[in-house]
């Protein structure tokens, strides 16, 4: 495997963060490696990147670098090997998305967006820090893009249901963030997101489409380990979980 050091990824800096509170795992402190310069992290460099685990927010490209931890395994899934089981089968025909329509907007500013945000972060992450976004951590959070990123709505009926935010790789997608209309019960919009994300792969043509980290341990990755089969990257190698 490439390593870190050699082109395209000469050019850049890597340093490790201070330790901070782990998200996911209780009791537990995390580090970041993080590459910089940023301005000089565009697709053909953060596709490089992502295959050696590295992911984005915002501008900030990172990988977890904890000391005596290793519970965070970046995941892929192979899209020509998925088959999905018999809830992804229901979810994808389910009627609430039967009848959706998906546009791809760029990334600018929407009100409604926005609004739809927070009502999701308020239901499903209450009191994570989130739920109170300003417009501005929003725009840096999601908006803030130094590479090819597309931004998909999803609507009902002229209803807008989810946002769904994907990185183009040079052999695949990324998948960056997805939001949605919490009260819609039993529509599992996050499992139709990561269907419909697979779907795309296919139509492009592209082998991958990556998911961020898995944590075995985090009830919220769960669903991570759910799209089967899925490839994890451990000790620089990437092969099946």
């Amino acid at each position: 495997m490439t390593k870190l050091n050699d082109l395209p990824l000469a050019s850049l800096q890597f340093y490790a963060t201070a330790p901070y509170s782990c998200s996911y795992l209780p009791d537990r402190v995390a580090r970041s490696q993080v590459a910089t310069p940023s301005h000089l992290i565009d697709t053909l460099v953060y596709s490089e990147l992502v295959r050696h685990g590295f992911r984005r927010s915002g501008g900030f490209t990172y990988r977890p670098y904890c000391d005596h931890c290793r519970a965070c395994v970046p995941v892929r899934i192979p899209v020509d090997a998925f088959r999905p089981n018999r809830a992804q089968r229901r979810c994808w025909k389910n009627r609430d998305h039967s009848g959706m329509t998906i546009a791809r907007h760029s990334l600018a500013f929407n009100a409604e967006h926005y609004a739809l945000y927070l009502r999701y972060q308020r239901h499903r992450h209450p009191g994570g820090g989130m739920d109170q976004d300003s417009r501005e951590q929003y725009q840096h959070f999601l908006l803030h893009s130094n590479v090819d990123t597309d931004l998909f709505e999803f609507r009902d009926h002229g209803v807008l249901r989810m946002v769904s935010l994907v990185d183009r790789l040079g052999d695949g997608l990324s998948s960056v963030y997805a939001f949605f209309e919490p009260d819609v019960h039993g529509a599992s919009f996050g499992t139709y997101n990561v269907l419909w994300q697979i779907k795309r792969c296919r139509d492009l043509g592209l082998p991958y489409l990556y998911l961020g980290y898995w944590i075995a341990e985090s009830r919220k990755m769960a669903y991570k380990a759910s799209v089967r089969p899925v490839e994890g990257l451990r000790n620089g190698v990437w092969g099946r979980v």
